[in-house]
């Protein structure tokens, strides 16, 4: 067999992990010829292409971003002025390059995208790969244990600054929709308050919840927020809260925001295993002849699941979530 393998959506720790497993498992295990595709589905609409090999996989294991390249092309986003149908064009590319089936390395959207290539015959494997941990269907996806390390440790830091100036230290982390990495980071490095995108809250509230610490003779205190909790007037996340509380406690108040570092450099070794585990997965899912799938975990067992029913689909925090509880039930305010 030939297949073809592309990365597409923002990097994170993992994905080279990811196609390292895939490459291994099917020239070591299966016999098959493995085809790169650069720079995600434009590279499927240029023929823009290299031939993996034992060697180009090289130190894949530890190493970030992607060996591939990757790119937000969307080839089913509407026509534009010049008529060009990307489907049609990327799906005979497939044909003529001699593809059995293409694994899509990706998020939300390439999930989608790999659906809709199902849809219109073209034999598609999918791995998901996101830092924001929400794919639908999968317990976990490789990168998002790597961003809660690094934001768990930027909140460790932060602690002895704040109880040494006896500040508010306010930091963002990523989460447009999902508050997973503001959830598990903000647990791990024991911050007293924890905004999400899914829980509402009130400034009120927050600067309540920070004045009675203060009564309590706590001289500090952390809070970790996502940076797509709601805002009134669509501000920044952390230069809202952090101004609001100045203001309601007369605190001194700081923010930092991670932004990218969250998505760079070597995973974690639970997201190298992952990503293997993932990669082999997929691969065998290929020699079997199941397409039109995602690779998923389900507690300890790899599954797969029709990309039909994943596409579309937000895995989002709930307030019944066993963290939540364990954060309330210890006095951490979620808002």
């Amino acid at each position: 067999m030939k297949i073809g393998i592309l990365t597409s959506g923002g990097d994170c720790p993992g994905i080279n992990a990811t196609i390292r497993g895939v490459c291994k498992t099917a020239i070591n295990h299966y016999g098959m010829e493995v085809i790169g595709i650069n720079d995600g589905f434009q590279g499927l609409l240029n023929k823009d292409i290299q031939v993996l090999t034992e060697k180009s996989l090289s130190g894949l294991l530890t190493q970030g971003g992607t060996i591939l390249g990757t790119s937000r092309e969307k080839p089913f986003k509407k026509r534009g002025a010049d008529g060009i149908d990307k489907p049609a064009i990327i799906a005979q590319n497939i044909h003529e390059l001699g593809l059995d089936c293409v694994v899509c390395i990706g998020g939300n959207g390439t999930q989608k995208t790999a659906a809709k290539f199902a849809e219109i015959g073209v034999n598609i494997v999918s791995i998901p790969k996101t830092i924001d941990n929400d794919i639908w269907g999968t317990d976990f996806s490789f990168g998002f244990d790597s961003a809660v390390s690094i934001a768990a440790e930027a909140v460790d830091r932060l602690h002895s600054t704040a109880s040494s100036h006896k500040r508010v230290m306010v930091m963002e982390v990523m989460g447009h929709k999902a508050g997973w990495i503001a959830l598990y980071s903000g647990m791990a490095g024991g911050s007293d308050i924890i905004l999400l995108p899914e829980i509402p809250y009130t400034i009120d509230n927050i600067a309540n919840a920070i004045s009675e610490r203060f009564k309590q003779g706590k001289t500090y205190s952390i809070i970790v927020v996502a940076e797509g909790i709601q805002t009134p007037n669509g501000e920044k996340a952390a230069s809202y809260i952090t101004e609001e509380i100045g203001k309601r406690t007369g605190v001194e108040t700081r923010e930092t925001v991670l932004g990218y570092i969250q998505r760079g450099g070597s995973p974690t070794p639970f997201d190298r295993n992952l990503a293997t585990r993932m990669g082999g997965h997929a691969t065998e899912l290929i020699a079997n002849g199941e397409y039109g799938c995602m690779v998923a975990l389900s507690g300890n067992d790899f599954i797969s699941l029709p990309l039909s029913e994943v596409r579309g689909k937000l895995k989002l925090v709930t307030e019944d979530h066993d963290l939540v509880i364990q954060g309330h039930r210890m006095g951490v305010c979620f808002g």
